[in-house]
């Protein structure tokens, strides 16, 4: 059994592809805690972390049999990536709003991406990031640390949890709730947070 552990993920790929269903199981259950607890700190919903979580693994078949994966990249970010798209998907699909971006800023309201922005659209994007930016001012002194932490310094939940010496449970609940209160606000004060 420690010989599983040592082997490197590749090594499970390349049994896989060569049709040894044990070997998905392997990869699976060497990571299904990280990409569920990845899943979950963007969703905050045990049952659809539990749909993406699925739709993820069977997107990573679908992509193995089909020779889709590239050795030269590291199995558990390609995995990462396939479940972030398909979080994007649901909230786009849903019309509801993600908890971060790619690069971990904080997009709440799903100001969706656009390369070709012109003037007009980069302020408001601007003033949409301004109203969010004040917005956290009103939040309870622990929301705005768990959230600051989070999203400007990148930090875990479990360094978050260390440093403010409380759980990861009070570390998570603390960002649910601060999300939960920004939506309140943008409700109360009736701000527009998107770009149509």
């Amino acid at each position: 059994m420690h010989e599983t552990f040592e082997k490197p993920d590749s090594f499970f790929v390349k049994k896989y592809v060569a049709g040894d269903e044990y070997a998905l199981e392997a990869l699976i259950n060497r990571h299904q805690q990280r990409v569920f607890n990845f899943i979950y700190s963007k969703v905050f919903d045990y049952d659809i972390t539990n749909d993406i979580f699925q739709d993820t693994f069977i997107k990573v078949v679908r992509n193995l049999k089909l020779d889709k994966y590239n050795e030269e990249g590291k199995f558990l970010p390609w995995v990462m990536r396939i479940a972030h798209n398909l979080i994007i998907d649901h909230f786009r699909k849903n019309k509801r709003m993600p908890k971060f971006d790619n690069s971990g800023e904080f997009d709440i309201f799903s100001v969706i991406e656009d390369s070709s922005l012109n003037k007009e659209s980069e302020l408001i994007k601007e003033q949409i990031e301004g109203s969010l930016v004040n917005l956290i001012k009103e939040l309870p002194e622990e929301q705005i640390q768990v959230l600051e932490m989070r999203i400007y310094k990148e930090m875990s939940f479990k360094d978050i949890a260390d440093q403010t010496n409380v759980s990861i449970n009070t570390a998570l609940g603390r960002m649910r709730y601060a999300l939960i209160n920004l939506r309140k606000l943008v409700e109360e004060k009736n701000i527009i947070l998107t770009r149509q």
